[in-house]
C-alpha cells in the first residue's frame, strides 16, 4: 500500500466533502481530523454526543473556516437517514466520501439477548450503512466518490458473548462486497477491519488482562485510532483508485493467529 508523503497528504483531498458517522469521539473523531488535515471538508455525524461533536467542529473550523459541520441523526431510523442524506446535500452541495463508522458494541450473552439488542446492534452496524449508502449513492455517483465501512476482525473470528455484534459486522463485511459490485464503476466501496485499537469504553480490562490480550498480537501493542484513520484516508483517496470490494485488516497481525 502506497502512503502519501506529508506534502501530498496536505492537499490529497482538497475540496472533497466526506460524511463520517459516529464522528464525535474515538476512532470517528480521529478519521475526521485525518481527512480534514488532508484538505477535506468534513460532516461530523453524531447521535447523542452533541457536546463532543460541536467541540470537534469548532476545533476544525478554527484551523480552516467553513470546513466542518455537525449533523445529528439516529441512524437506526430509516426516516432519520433520509433526512440526514438531504441535509448532507444541502450543506455543501456535493459528497465525495462516506465513512460508515458509527457502531454500538457491547456483550450479549446467549440467553440474555433481547429484541432491543437486535434493533440496536444490527441497526447501527448493518442497517444504517445499507440505507445510508443507498440514500447517498446518487451524490456519490455524481462525484465518482467512495465508501469506507468500518468492520471488525471479529466479523471472521468468534468473540465470546458477542454473537449478535459479530453477526452484524459479518453482515457489513458482506454488504461491502455487494455494494462494491452494485455501485461500480462509479463508486468504490471498501472496508477497514480494526483489531485492538481502543479498549471498550464500557468495559476497560485491568492491566493484567490487557497484557494477556496484547501478548497474543504479533506486533505486541494496541493500535492507535490514527492508524485506522490513515488507512481510511488512503481508501478514500485517488491513491486507491483501483481498489474496491476489499476488507483491509489493521490489527497488528492478530488475524494471523
Amino acid at each position: 500500500m502506497k502512503l502519501a508523503d506529508n506534502t501530498q497528504m496536505n492537499s490529497a483531498m482538497d475540496d472533497k466533502v466526506v460524511l463520517i458517522t459516529g464522528a464525535a469521539r474515538r476512532i470517528g473523531a480521529a478519521i475526521a481530523r485525518e481527512l480534514h488535515a488532508c484538505g477535506a471538508r468534513v460532516l461530523i455525524h453524531y447521535q447523542s454526543s452533541q457536546q463532543e461533536a460541536e467541540a470537534l467542529m469548532a476545533e476544525l473550523n478554527g484551523q480552516r473556516e467553513d470546513s466542518a459541520a455537525c449533523l445529528q441523526a439516529d441512524l437506526r431510523d430509516v426516516d432519520s437517514l433520509a433526512t440526514l442524506a438531504q441535509k448532507v446535500g444541502e450543506r455543501w452541495g456535493r459528497l465525495d466520501g462516506l465513512v460508515n463508522n458509527a457502531s454500538s458494541f457491547y456483550p450479549t450473552p446467549l440467553g440474555e439477548i433481547s429484541e432491543q439488542d437486535w434493533f440496536d446492534l444490527t441497526g447501527s452496524n448493518l442497517k444504517a450503512p445499507l440505507f445510508l449508502s443507498q440514500s447517498l449513492a446518487p451524490m456519490l455517483r455524481e462525484s465518482a466518490g467512495a465508501i469506507v465501512n468500518i468492520v471488525d476482525i471479529h466479523a471472521q473470528r468468534s468473540l465470546a458473548n458477542h454473537a449478535l455484534y459479530v453477526a452484524a459486522k459479518a453482515g457489513l463485511a458482506s454488504l461491502t462486497k455487494g455494494l462494491a459490485r452494485d455501485l461500480a464503476p462509479a463508486v468504490r466501496v471498501n472496508a477497514v477491519a480494526p483489531g485492538t485499537i481502543l479498549w471498550p469504553a464500557h468495559d476497560v480490562p485491568d492491566a493484567q488482562r490487557q497484557q494477556a490480550l496484547l501478548a497474543r498480537i504479533p506486533l505486541a501493542r494496541c493500535g492507535e485510532a490514527r492508524e485506522i484513520a490513515q488507512v481510511v484516508r488512503f481508501l478514500l483517496s485517488a491513491e486507491a483508485s483501483y481498489v474496491t470490494g476489499q476488507i483491509l485488516a489493521v490489527d497488528g497481525g492478530a488475524s494471523l493467529i
